[in-house]
C-alpha cells in the first residue's frame, strides 16, 4: 500500500568530496579516449588518498592517450577542482597509473562481427526514473541537495568567497503531504573551511544559499539547520578519507527514491550497459511522465555479456498511470532500438561529455549542445502520446 504523507531524505555530495574527485578523474580519461575515437573502451578505476591518485583498468583505444596523458589529465581535474592543500595538491600529489589493455574475451563478446551485432559490455540490470514533483523530473530531495552544493561550488569558483573548501555535503529531509513535497522539516549542510574561519562564518555563508534554493515558505526551524554539526571541518578532500570512483551511485541517480541495478557510471565507456542503458531508461521514464502517461514511472531493462537485446523491459507507475503499462512496454522498444548500439547512436553517446555529469548528478541536467545530457531530452512525447 502506497503512503500519502511521510518524511523523505537524499543527499549530494560536492565535486571536492573524495569519491566524486575518483569520480571526476576516471570521466576524464573516458572523454580523453573518445575524443580521441569515438569506438574507445574504457573502464578505468580511480583511487585518491592524501597526495596520491591511483589509475587502474582496462582499454581499448588510440596509442596516443599515454599514461603521460592520463597523468595530466589527473591534475588537471584536481586543480580545476580547487585542491591546493598541503595533504591534497594537484601539483604535489603522486600519480601512479597502472592502465591496460581491454581483455579479449571480453571484446570478442561486445565486438560486433558476421551477422552478430555489438553485445552488451556486461550483464546487469539498469533502473531509470521520473516524477513531476520538480521541474527537472527529480525527485525534490535530491533536487535541492544537489542545488545548495552547486549554488556553493559556483560562488567558490567565481573567487566571491576564500572560507571554503571543495569538500561538501549536503542532506534535504521534505514532508510529503498526499504524495507531494510541501516543506522541508530539515537540512544538513557540512563543509570544508579554512583554519581561521570560524562557525558562525561557515553558517552565515551557508544559510544564504539554502535560503536561495529551497522554495519560500520552506524553511525549517533553525533548531533543523545542522550546518557542520561536528563543530570543525577543516581536513577534508582524499586528504581526509579515501576517495573510490563509482562509491556515490545514489547521489549519482535518484537519491533513494528508486531502484538502482547497483552498477557504477564514472570511468565507463557507453558500450557499458551499466552507463548507457541506466541514460536510456532515464530518457523513457522523463519522457513517459513528460507525455502525462503517470506521474511517477520506473523502467527496468536486463542484460546479458556480447547479447544485444534486452532480456526484459518491465515499467511501473507506482499506482499513478493513465495507460497500460503492459502496453507501454511494447511500445518502448519500437519507439528506440534498446540495443547498446541503439542506445548509442540514438542519444550520441560516443563523444566526450562524460567528465561533466561526474558532479551533482547524471540526471535532472539540461541538454547541452554538443550532446551532453542527451539522455534529459523530452522528444519522445508527440510519438508516446500517439500511441494513446
Amino acid at each position: 500500500m502506497s503512503r500519502d504523507n511521510y518524511l523523505f531524505t537524499s543527499e549530494s555530495v560536492s565535486e571536492g568530496h573524495p569519491d566524486k574527485v575518483s569520480d571526476c578523474i576516471s570521466d576524464s580519461i573516458v572523454d580523453q579516449f573518445l575524443a580521441a575515437d569515438p569506438q574507445s573502451r574504457v573502464a578505468v578505476e580511480t583511487l585518491t588518498t592524501t597526495n596520491l591518485v591511483v589509475l587502474a583498468g582496462e582499454v581499448r583505444g588510440p596509442a596516443s592517450i599515454t599514461r603521460d596523458i592520463m597523468e595530466e589529465q589527473a591534475r588537471r581535474v584536481v586543480r580545476e577542482i580547487g585542491y591546493e592543500q598541503e595533504g591534497f595538491h594537484w601539483k604535489n600529489m603522486a600519480v601512479e597509473v597502472y592502465v591496460h589493455g581491454q581483455s579479449s574475451d571480453i571484446a570478442m563478446g561486445v565486438d560486433a562481427s558476421g551477422n552478430k551485432d555489438e553485445g552488451a559490455g556486461d550483464q546487469g540490470i539498469m533502473f531509470g526514473y521520473a516524477t513531476n514533483e520538480t521541474e527537472s523530473y527529480m525527485p525534490a530531495t535530491l533536487h535541492y541537495s544537489h542545488k545548495i552544493l552547486k549554488s556553493m561550488a559556483d560562488e567558490r569558483h567565481g573567487a566571491t568567497i576564500k572560507e571554503l573548501g571543495p569538500d561538501s555535503k549536503s542532506q534535504v529531509t521534505l514532508q510529503y503531504e498526499k504524495g507531494k513535497p510541501v516543506r522541508a522539516t530539515s537540512v544538513v549542510v557540512s563543509t570544508q573551511h579554512s583554519a581561521d574561519t570560524g562557525q558562525d562564518r561557515v553558517r552565515e555563508i551557508v544559510m544564504a544559499h539554502i535560503e536561495n534554493i529551497l522554495p519560500d515558505g520552506w524553511l525549517p526551524s533553525e533548531e533543523n539547520l545542522y550546518i557542520n554539526p561536528t563543530g570543525q571541518f577543516i581536513i577534508g578532500g582524499p586528504d581526509g578519507d579515501a576517495g573510490l570512483t563509482g562509491r556515490k551511485i545514489i547521489v549519482d541517480t535518484y537519491g533513494g527514491a528508486a531502484q538502482h541495478g547497483g552498477g557504477a557510471f564514472s570511468g565507463k565507456d557507453p558500450t557499458k550497459v551499466d552507463r548507457s542503458a541506466a541514460y536510456a531508461t532515464r530518457y523513457l521514464a522523463k519522457n513517459v511522465v513528460a507525455a502525462g502517461l503517470a506521474e511517477r514511472c520506473t523502467i527496468q531493462l536486463a542484460y546479458a555479456i556480447g547479447v544485444s537485446k534486452p532480456l526484459s523491459l518491465y515499467v511501473d507507475f507506482h499506482q499513478t498511470g493513465n495507460v497500460d503499462p503492459a502496453k507501454l512496454e511494447k511500445i518502448l522498444a519500437q519507439v528506440m532500438d534498446l540495443s547498446p548500439r541503439g542506445i548509442r547512436e540514438h542519444l550520441g553517446l560516443n563523444k566526450p561529455i562524460y567528465e561533466r555529469t561526474a558532479a551533482y548528478g547524471h540526471f535532472g541536467r539540461e541538454p547541452e549542445a554538443d550532446g551532453g545530457f542527451s539522455w534529459e531530452k523530452v522528444d519522445l512525447i508527440d510519438a508516446l502520446k500517439a500511441e494513446f
